[in-house]
């Protein structure tokens, strides 16, 4: 089986190159929608986060990402605590996801992870892949999204590997500037290579 990592930038349509590469036959995991069940009521993060952020409780008992993340806005520092709880839960949800799908003979794994180089994620992945677009594409995207500022945009950005990083550090790379269609072309091109380089491995 082959591993993928999938990254990019906030706005770079990480989610629908995902989508794209779960038609096409790859399994998908999706660090982001893990965390949110993480952060559910009766998630195993929800303790141990709020421990650490008791004022990041949500209405319904579980952790709200929005009080939290004002809280990381007010005090960056925070957010390597945050990690230390959360990174080992992610990375169980991950292990078992890999083992699950190697029992079933899956060819490709896809592995959706919004900070792969940020935490060294490439290391654990045989292949990476990012999202890219034009800077000014990705700007009115992330601020077409409900409750995003230009503040909150730069924020995000810095705490992200540059985009330009990014690709110079990919194995591949998928421009989705182009439209949908042309991505679709782009996924389809990667996934043949990678069936190539899975034939090779055996």
């Amino acid at each position: 089986m082959i591993v993928v990592g999938l990254t990019g930038s906030i706005g770079m349509g990480k989610s629908a190159t995902a989508k794209m590469f779960a038609d096409l036959g790859a399994a998908v995991q999706d660090a982001d929608a893990v965390v949110a069940q993480l952060y559910s009521p009766g998630g195993e993060a929800v303790a141990p986060v709020l421990a650490e952020f008791p004022a990041a409780k949500g209405d319904s008992g579980g952790v709200d990402r929005v009080r939290l993340s004002g809280l990381l806005a007010e005090e960056p520092g925070l957010l390597e605590k945050l990690e230390a709880i959360v990174h080992p839960l992610v990375a169980n949800y991950r292990d078992a996801f890999l083992a699950a799908e190697r029992a079933r003979g899956t060819k490709v794994a896809v592995l959706e992870i919004p900070l792969l180089f940020e935490t060294g994620g490439e290391k654990k992945v045989d292949q990476t892949v990012v999202v890219t677009a034009p800077p000014q594409m990705q700007r009115l995207r992330v601020l077409a999204r409900p409750g995003m500022t230009a503040e909150k945009f730069e924020q995000i950005l810095a705490r992200q590997t540059p985009d330009a990083e990014k690709r110079a550090r990919a194995d591949f790379i998928i421009d989705t500037g182009q439209g949908l269609d042309n991505a679709r072309r782009q996924v389809a091109d990667i996934m043949a290579k990678l069936a190539g380089i899975g034939e090779r491995k055996h």
